[in-house]
Parts: structure tokens; C-alpha cells; sequence
């Protein structure tokens, strides 16, 4: 039985005039979508990246897959099927996982992740001092895409190798799910937020959090990712990207492929988004008035990272409710020490709040860090609901003075066993709970208050 449908596209653009720059050239579009609950095989996935990679006389190549926070992207597999068939035919292939501004990947999360790929092959992006500038958004045109709240431009930056001339090709896994800041995460943003460097990085966050995350979670066309599509169109488009898409559920933590979307242009992205948003998004009936979410150790550290527990519940939390986040393995908030001291020093105190304290003249090390800010804004419900952290490798002195309910892991888990609980509605001790096993994978909305795109 045939398993999977694949279809094929090879156009090419005629280009006219002088002007390259204004032209976007589509050489090929092709995706895999399983007919099947379980998702794409392994067999499926390589037939195809080798149908995709071979004969392509390739002498270097780079891959951007993401790092250990998106393991269950299977960008992790992808990359691993891609460094062997690149260096069987003999091209040198470079690894550099897009941070953004995440700590670098570890030996132990490297093997799990990337497999047999030596960890000697890893470079690491370092977002504050390996970008180049390759161009400037107009402050109008962003102006203009967020209903006039932001006015400024914005310098799209990208780590240095992928300007580099002597890559022959850059390839771009990763995983295209709901996300807080964008809407619908990957494709662009991989190399202007995961490679890139700090003005986009910080600018693109603060955007998105004074345009408002809710209007955004889910949706393909915000104005983040009209950001991102810009410097695509516009500085990126002579590079030769491969960008290899995924949309995964990981159901009991078993990472299932639905589709695979492979392009150098906006199409895949397009096609994965759809898929995506079927896969991807949960509807719930009614608010919840008590959410439990379990965050993986190996996976969430930081509340930088766990915090997803929050922007992936909040537009199905019910006013009034209780969001617990059991967190075991999170031991401080910032990915860097620079944010991990901005949180401690302002905490997650709201929208409002930080927006004061991001106006006041000495704040100036709040002001240069406008990611932080944003993350401080999408970290707090506005008093909305509350958030109680469950830890064990923090204080709980440290939980509460960044303006979250502190609460004792050992405890909370007791009471929450996240081994005996199933997704979605449980009963415990005759009150009815929602529990999220991993909230990265989705996103999960109040569907009698939820508006649809237009």
C-alpha cells in the first residue's frame, strides 16, 4: 500500500533586467505527508533526502538544525540522515545548531539528539559577537505591518557562514509548530532568530510582544513573520537554502513525522503551516480552571525555555484559573547570565509593569536587552490566571521574587503524578485537571473564545 503522498515541483523564473535582488527564483518544492497516525518511517524520510541530496556534486555544505529544545522536531534524525549521505559523496558538511540565544548543546543532549555525528563537529553560533548585518527593514514598512506600533527599523543580522560563499549549500531543518513570538515557528526565522543576531533577535521578540501574542499564536501571517519573510525576499534570496520542515506530535514522548516539506522559498512553509495547524493545535470547550504541565529535565532548564508552559496554555486558561508548571530539572531563568540577572532583577510582573520599567531613563539595561522584555511580557498572565513554579533544583525564595507561586516539586508531583496522568481531562481527588505532558508541541485554545484568521 502506497503510504505516503509526494509531490514534485521544479519551475524556474526567467530573470529580467539588472536588478537581482527583486526577484525570487523557485527551483523546487517537494513533500512527504504520511497516510498514516504514526507518521513518516525513517526509510521514508532518508528515500527522500536522498532523492533531494544526491548528484548534487556538493564539495561543502552546512546544516542548521535546531538545538536540544527542539528535540522532538526529529530535526535530530533529519540531520543525522543528511551528514551521512553529504559525506559518503564526499562533501565536507559543517553542524551549527541555531541557538539563538540558548546555551550550547551538550555532549550527552548531542549523542541522544544528532546521534553518531562526532560532537567535534559542532560549531557554535554566539549570537552577540558571529553576525553580519546583511540589511535594513524600513521603520515604515514595519510601521505599516504592525498598525503603526513600531516604527523603528530593524537590521536583519545572520551568524557569518551563512554569507559564506564557499558553502555550496546551507541546509535548514526544523520543526514548524504554534509559537509565542511569530505565530508559526521555522523556516526564516531559523536563520534570523536561530542564527541570527541581536538587533533582530531582540527587536522581532519586542514587536511581537506589543503587538500582542494572542493575536498571533498559531497564524501564519503576523507581522513577525512578515519581518522575517522581508529579509528573506530581500537579503537572503542569492543564498543557496534548503530548508527541510517537519510537522511532529510525540504522543507518550514517541516523536511522530506528519509531514515533511522541503523547498527553497516560502511554499514549504505555506504547505507545513497547514498541516500544522491541524496537528498541532488543540481546542478545548470551556476555559480551564486548573492546567498541570510537566516539563521535561533534559529539555527545560531555565524558565526562559519552561515558560512555554505558560504562552502555550494562556488563550485556554479560564479567568481566575491555576496554571502549575512542574518543573524538576529547571535551576535558574536566563539561557545567559545576562538574562538570567534582568529577570531577577524585574521579574515577570506583567505587561504594564514591565513596559514602565522599560520606559524609566535608568533602565537603560532593560532597554538594550528588549528581548528580555518581551520574554518578561509573555512570561506573566496579566493577573489573568495564576502560575505556580513546582521546583526542586531552584529556591523557592528565587521562584517568588520574579512574581511567581513557589511550590515544592516532590510535592506537587505526589499530588500530580506526571507518570500516572493522562493528556487532557483528569480527575484528581474529584477536582478536574487539564495535563499537558510537554507544552512545546502544541498549542491549546478556548475554542468559545478563540476568533478565526480571516
Amino acid at each position: 500500500m502506497q503510504n505516503t503522498h509526494l509531490i514534485a515541483e521544479r519551475r524556474m523564473t526567467h530573470l529580467h533586467g539588472t536588478v537581482m535582488r527583486s526577484v525570487s527564483v523557485k527551483t523546487m518544492e517537494k513533500h512527504l505527508i504520511a497516510a498514516r497516525e504514526g507518521g513518516l518511517t525513517k526509510e521514508e524520510i532518508q528515500a527522500l533526502l536522498r532523492e533531494v541530496l544526491t548528484g548534487r556534486q556538493l564539495k561543502k555544505v552546512l546544516l542548521l538544525p535546531p538545538d536540544f529544545t527542539r528535540f522532538h522536531s526529529n530535526a535530530g534524525l533529519i540531520t543525522n540522515l543528511c551528514w551521512h549521505l553529504l559525506t559518503e559523496q564526499g562533501a565536507e558538511v559543517d553542524i551549527m545548531p541555531a541557538l539563538g540565544t540558548h546555551a550550547p548543546v551538550s555532549k550527552s543532549q548531542w549523542q541522544t539528539m544528532f546521534g553518531d555525528i562526532p560532537y567535534e563537529k559542532m560549531l557554535v553560533h554566539d549570537w552577540r559577537k558571529d553576525v553580519v548585518t546583511v540589511g535594513e527593514i524600513p521603520g515604515d514598512y514595519i510601521s505599516g505591518i504592525t498598525d503603526g506600533l513600531w516604527t523603528e527599523p530593524v537590521k536583519a543580522q545572520v551568524n557569518h557562514r551563512i554569507m559564506d560563499k564557499s558553502y555550496d549549500l546551507i541546509i535548514s531543518p526544523g520543526q514548524v509548530v504554534p509559537h509565542e513570538v511569530i505565530g508559526m515557528s521555522n523556516h526564516a526565522k531559523n536563520l534570523f532568530v536561530g542564527a541570527g543576531g541581536s538587533d533582530m533577535i531582540n527587536k522581532s521578540h519586542m514587536i511581537g510582544a506589543v503587538y500582542g501574542m494572542e493575536r498571533m499564536m498559531g497564524r501564519d501571517h503576523t507581522p513577525v513573520r512578515k519581518l522575517f519573510d522581508y529579509g528573506m525576499t530581500h537579503f537572503l534570496q542569492d543564498c543557496p537554502i534548503l530548508f527541510l520542515l517537519t510537522v511532529t506530535t510525540a504522543p507518550c514522548g514517541r516523536i511522530r513525522t506528519h509531514g515533511l516539506f522541503l523547498g527553497d522559498d516560502r511554499e514549504c512553509l505555506t504547505r507545513a503551516v497547514a498541516l500544522a495547524q491541524e496537528k498541532n493545535i488543540d481546542f478545548v470547550e470551556h476555559g480551564v480552571k486548573k492546567c498541570v504541565v510537566y516539563l521535561d529535565p533534559e529539555e527545560f532548564q531555565s524558565t526562559w525555555l519552561g515558560n512555554k508552559a505558560i504562552y502555550r496554555t494562556r488563550m485556554a486558561m479560564a479567568d481566575g484559573g491555576e496554571l502549575i508548571i512542574l518543573a524538576p530539572g529547571v535551576r535558574k531563568f536566563g539561557e545567559d547570565e545576562e538574562c538570567d540577572r534582568l529577570i531577577r532583577k524585574y521579574g515577570y510582573r506583567g505587561r504594564l509593569h514591565t513596559l514602565e520599567e522599560f520606559q524609566k531613563p535608568e533602565n537603560e539595561d532593560l532597554r538594550a536587552n528588549m528581548g528580555a522584555a518581551a520574554h518578561l511580557i509573555h512570561g506573566s498572565s496579566d493577573g489573568r490566571f495564576s502560575i505556580t513554579y513546582a521546583v526542586q533544583e531552584i529556591s523557592r525564595e528565587e521562584i517568588a521574587g520574579v512574581g511567581f507561586q513557589p511550590a515544592d516539586y516532590k510535592e506537587m508531583a505526589a499530588l500530580y503524578d506526571p507518570e500516572k496522568l493522562q493528556y487532557g481531562v483528569n480527575q484528581v481527588n474529584g477536582e478536574e485537571i487539564f495535563f499537558i505532558p510537554n507544552p512545546a508541541l502544541g498549542l491549546w485554545i478556548n475554542r468559545e473564545t478563540f476568533q478565526t484568521e480571516s
